[in-house]
């Protein structure tokens, strides 16, 4: 059985975990501002993969992963990820939402639209032909009520989790409920704009996908699927499609065009 190992390296977290054939295990949260190549040794001692995949949008920490296993795969809109592409500058696109991308058209179909809930909130659409076309970014959950505390004298910085009711009867408990209960009307706005824009006649399945994604989902009906490891599954996927590169350090480039 193939052990695939699987890193994706976004700007707070760094997530790390060994997929033995299509089961994926455990998923490792490393601090991104502190990763250190001996932080993969205690996830992977023994260093022997059949590939290692590495989705980053922190391109300084690349680096780091590359001491630890030279022989990473990169992933880029050069490799086959099972979905095309319909964007003006394909490399523009961040790795995790291309992993995104091909994890969703593989598991969940298309027309779809893959909201990712992390230090921002990225709303990306796959078109009804298989096409990723664009999409949304706006400030993460944690990113605007950090803003709050660090702005302002007496709001304090609060845990993000359900709010008891609409209206706060503390401070805290007001800022949980304009952090939740916005959020979802943010989320919720966006995924209505998003449809009546791409999908007048038609309706695609919403995927939630990052940290933050069971915590603005629950109790709500804004999504059909929750699925916190879809970023490491779309990597699983790119690299079955792409076998023959994974023993090299940037993979096998083509034309710089996706293919499906």
């Amino acid at each position: 059985m193939r052990r695939i190992l699987l890193i994706d390296i976004s700007n707070s977290f760094t997530k790390a975990a060994v997929a033995h054939g299509e089961r994926i295990g455990r998923v490792h949260r490393l601090p991104t501002p502190t990763l250190q190549p001996q932080d993969f040794q205690k996830i992977a001692p023994s260093k022997k993969f059949d590939g290692v995949l590495l989705s980053s949008v922190v391109p300084s920490k690349n680096k780091v992963v590359l001491k630890s296993f030279p022989e990473a795969c990169v992933i880029g809109p050069h490799l086959n990820l099972g979905v095309g592409i319909d964007y003006p500058d394909p490399n523009a696109i961040g790795a995790d939402r291309l992993a995104n991308a091909a994890g969703c058209v593989a598991h969940y179909g298309f027309p779809a639209i893959v909201v990712d809930f992390g230090t921002a909130v990225t709303f990306d659409v796959i078109s009804a032909d298989g096409f990723y076309i664009g999409g949304v970014i706006a400030p993460g959950l944690g990113a605007m009520t950090n803003y709050l505390h660090d702005r302002t004298a007496l709001l304090p910085l609060i845990r993000l989790q359900e709010p008891r009711s609409v209206v706060g009867s503390s401070t805290k408990e007001a800022m949980l409920s304009g952090a939740i209960h916005g959020y979802r009307g943010l989320v919720g706005n966006i995924l209505a704009k998003i449809q009546a824009e791409k999908f007048p006649r038609t309706r695609p399945r919403l995927i939630a996908t990052g940290g933050d994604a069971k915590l603005i989902a629950s109790g709500e009906s804004l999504f059909d699927i929750v699925d916190p490891l879809l970023t490491l599954r779309g990597l699983l996927v790119i690299g079955e499609k792409n076998t023959r590169s994974l023993k090299k350090t940037e993979c096998a480039s083509t034309d710089g065009r996706a293919s499906r």
